[in-house]
């Protein structure tokens, strides 16, 4: 009986230290419909510099499947200046980059803007903590979005 209970902990603590933690995900609300926080942080990736390399409709590719899927799109984009130096300092950086913002409609109709801290590329990659790029990807995510939820 005490094997199975320390095998069925061990188990379940391993597999919770392999999930990020909620802390990694940046959360905001936005007051705007999916469709449209997303084309307002498209133009404000634009206006940046940035390139847009995808837009995800998760919604759209549920129903191909005929499943059913709240409004959830992803935007996928970039800029070689701050991602190149972050896989030079460690490859594996491309798996979480380029930049990545998902925005949902959760059960009741809020609109979520989410994405993953660039901090944590640090942890999971090898990279130093104090990398100049990593403080720059954390503020231009963060003023991208608050562009794209802006009330104005």
């Amino acid at each position: 009986m005490i094997r199975k209970t320390l095998a069925a902990t061990t188990l379940a603590l391993t597999t919770l230290a392999a999930l990020p933690a909620a802390a990694d995900i940046i959360t905001k609300m936005s007051p705007h419909s999916v469709p449209d926080t997303i084309d307002r942080l498209e133009t404000a990736v634009a206006e940046a510099g940035a390139t847009v390399f995808a837009r995800v409709d998760h919604a759209e590719g549920a129903t191909k499947v005929d499943m059913e899927l709240r409004p959830t799109t992803l935007l996928i984009f970039g800029n070689p200046k701050l991602g190149t130096p972050a896989m030079l300092d460690g490859q594996t950086a491309g798996l979480d980059l380029p930049m990545r913002v998902l925005a949902y409609a959760d059960d009741s109709g809020m609109v979520h803007v989410s994405y993953h801290d660039p901090a944590t590329l640090a942890a999971d990659h090898g990279l130093p903590d104090d990398a100049e790029y990593l403080t720059k990807m954390t503020g231009a995510l963060d003023k991208l979005t608050d562009k794209a939820i802006a009330e104005e």
